[in-house]
């Protein structure tokens, strides 16, 4: 899906730029890519409409550069976003700057079709594996989503990345024996209290060990304190001295010997 988005070059940088640029509603930017780096400013309205839509970070988005130097027209993709937890407003977008004729290695969306796989009617539960796939293509072959048919899956059956049919000029980066989606086996009441009840003694039961543990460091904590004070009894200088006499000794014990021998 390709999208029209005009945008203006800005000179203006930093948080308190960025901030007088939200006051007045408009969206600080950032275009990336070929080599080059510029500050843009965008109207919200556009922007949001394709983060809404389904394309969303694999839209072509042709850009319109007023105020650009060279190049006023390119093609980019949406890399990120920032979006304010409270208000909804988007308060700051990345673009990578792309070309035609490079391939590209984007995460497309995966979508489940068929309606409702034949194990999930027996009771069991659909599982999205992966709801990404890497790929590599060039601009134009970019698809918006891939299509996973998981109607005929059983319960315990699932799609490989292997088993998905492949599309003209795209090539997966991910590992062909991923799963993709499948149906799980339902757990069980008897099991899911189970669980529950390990779960909920978990934490009860890991306090134990720590507390002995503590209490060991601190009994040898003080078995070495003791030692510590014990050895600084001895003056260090006569230590050091002890043990070069020995150190000396040796030799000369070793050398009195052989005079023996011979």
């Amino acid at each position: 899906m390709k999208f029209d988005l005009a945008v203006t070059v800005r000179e203006k940088t930093g948080k308190g730029a960025a901030r007088q640029l939200r006051r007045e509603g408009k969206v600080p930017s950032v275009l990336y890519g070929q080599g080059e780096c510029l500050l843009l400013t965008i109207e919200p309205e556009p922007l949001v409409k394709i983060l809404k839509s389904q394309a969303g970070s694999t839209a072509l988005i042709s850009l319109t550069i007023t105020g650009a130097k060279s190049k006023p027209k390119r093609t980019a993709l949406l890399r990120d976003f920032q979006v304010d937890p409270v208000e909804g407003k988007v308060l700051h977008a990345d673009l990578f700057e792309i070309s035609m004729e490079k391939p590209i290695r984007v995460k497309v969306p995966v979508h489940v079709i068929g309606g409702t796989p034949a194990g999930v009617k027996e009771g069991g539960i659909l599982h999205y594996n992966a709801r990404e796939l890497h790929v590599e293509c060039l601009p134009a072959a970019l698809p918006d989503h891939i299509e996973v048919d998981a109607s005929p899956l059983a319960i315990g059956q699932g799609i490989h990345l292997k088993e998905i049919a492949k599309q003209e000029g795209i090539r997966y980066l991910d590992d062909p024996d991923l799963m993709v989606v499948s149906v799980a086996v339902p757990m069980s009441d008897a099991k899911l209290e189970a669980l529950l009840t390990s779960a909920a003694a978990g934490p009860e039961g890991a306090k134990e060990p720590e507390v002995v543990a503590k209490g060991k460091a601190a009994a040898e904590g003080v078995e070495g304190a003791e030692g510590a004070k014990a050895g600084a009894a001895a003056p260090a200088g006569e230590a050091k001295a002890g043990e070069k006499k020995e150190a000396a000794a040796a030799p000369k014990a070793e050398k009195k010997e052989a005079e023996k021998k011979k």
